[in-house]
């Protein structure tokens, strides 16, 4: 049966039992013809390997953690995808309905593990790859385009590689001034977990994407004495869902119209939707919805912030300017003694070492890659961009072409 997107719709694995336990892992057959590897367990990477196989491509996915998903199971607990179930799953195996609209963090995970082990995905974890060469002399003569180094001088001979490591690679703490010698508490949101060793504490959230957001509303809930979020630039506040309609449907109906058009049609639903938080220091922003989204900055779908700004639970301040001594100095002057810093300030990708040396990316550090390769031939990305129209989808449409361009060849 086709979904609304016009896509088939995988199987749904009824039963994922819990605890769900590691996948079958097999390690890779050094005498065999050189595979395709897979840099990454993660979702991007299961779905490529996925679509290999379902072409009768071998595939090999290493990954340097000791189970698939490992980022998922390192997100904070509040966390549920801002995308639906049925617009999440990737290729081959829908995501039980069971687990709701909007999936947990561990039932990502479950799924994850189930996701491999249905597809019989071929494993090797517990392995770093640290950097990936073309191959030469006897490599290149037996077949091989491409050597990947790992952990204790490993080398692994690949026909291609998908780089799948992850948006969310490398935790991104500004260098503040004073930040080193800051003598209060400071750490980046990939280390929250949840709001109790926050209790009756003030804490400052330091961004307001949706993981700050989350965050924030996740403290204000939790017991935190007094929240404050620091804004550098006001965001776009969405609704998760509109009488029923999820607003990531609307992303992928508008996700190809001009930006202009977009961003018009976005400030009319604003209007209608989200209240004038400017009172309360969160200004409508004066760029438009798409023409942030083609910047980077993906809106935030509502987590109850709205609700808590107008509470007085999240109290929105100026961007954080530097630290001084026990002080957070902030944009307009203010000075605060917070007990706890969180910032939720983004990520890096952690290309360079990998895939530096190979020309491939931009002066961002992110991949200069079209859809689904770069110009260098049997290399490829994929995970690398924040689609407006959800990146698990994204993941699954990428993994789709990747695995063609390279079953093709």
């Amino acid at each position: 049966m086709a979904d609304s997107t016009g896509r088939t719709e995988a199987p749904e694995i009824a039963a994922i039992t819990e605890p769900m336990g590691t996948p079958h892992i097999r390690e890779a057959d050094a005498s065999a013809a050189p595979p395709v590897y897979v840099i990454g367990a993660g979702p991007g990477g299961l779905a490529v390997a996925a679509a290999l196989r379902a072409r009768g491509v071998r595939a090999v996915v290493v990954d340097k953690a000791d189970a698939v998903g490992a980022s998922w199971r390192g997100h904070y607990d509040r966390l549920h995808l801002h995308t639906t179930r049925r617009l999440s799953g990737l290729p081959g195996l829908r995501i039980p309905r069971r687990f709701g609209r909007w999936v947990s963090r561990d039932n990502v995970v479950r799924y994850l593990e189930k996701y491999a082990e249905y597809h019989e995905l071929e494993l090797v974890t517990g392995v770093e790859v640290h950097r990936v060469v073309r191959a030469e002399g006897t490599a290149a003569a037996d077949g091989a385009r491409w050597i990947l180094e790992g952990d204790g001088g490993r080398l692994l001979a690949a026909r291609a590689v998908v780089v799948a490591t992850g948006f969310n690679h490398t935790p991104h703490l500004p260098d503040w001034p004073g930040r080193d010698t800051y003598e209060g508490e400071l750490l980046h949101a990939s280390r929250y977990r949840n709001a109790g060793p926050y209790a009756g504490k003030d804490v400052l959230v330091v961004g307001v994407g949706n993981t700050g957001a989350e965050i924030a509303v996740d403290l204000a809930e939790g017991g935190a004495e007094r929240v404050r979020l620091a804004v550098r630039t006001a965001p776009h506040i969405v609704r998760r869902t509109t009488a029923g309609w999820a607003s990531q449907r609307t992303a992928i109906l508008v996700r190809r119209l001009p930006v202009r058009v977009v961003d018009r049609l976005a400030r009319g639903v604003a209007r209608m939707s989200v209240p004038d938080l400017s009172a309360y220091g969160l200004p409508r922003p004066a760029v438009g919805l798409y023409s942030r989204v083609r910047e980077g900055a993906i809106p935030v779908q509502d987590p109850g912030l709205i609700a808590a700004v107008r509470g007085g639970r999240v109290s929105p301040v100026a961007a954080v300017s530097s630290f001084d001594g026990a002080s957070v100095v902030l944009a307009d002057g203010t000075r605060l003694s917070p007990d706890a810093v969180i910032a939720a300030t983004g990520y890096r990708r952690g290309l360079e070492p990998l895939v530096g040396h190979l020309d491939v990316l931009d002066g961002r550090g992110r991949p200069r890659a079209g859809r689904p390769a770069t110009h260098t031939p049997g290399l490829y990305f994929t995970g690398y961009t924040n689609p407006i129209s959800g990146n698990l989808r994204e993941l699954s449409r990428d993994a789709e072409r990747i695995a063609e361009a390279i079953s093709r060849h």
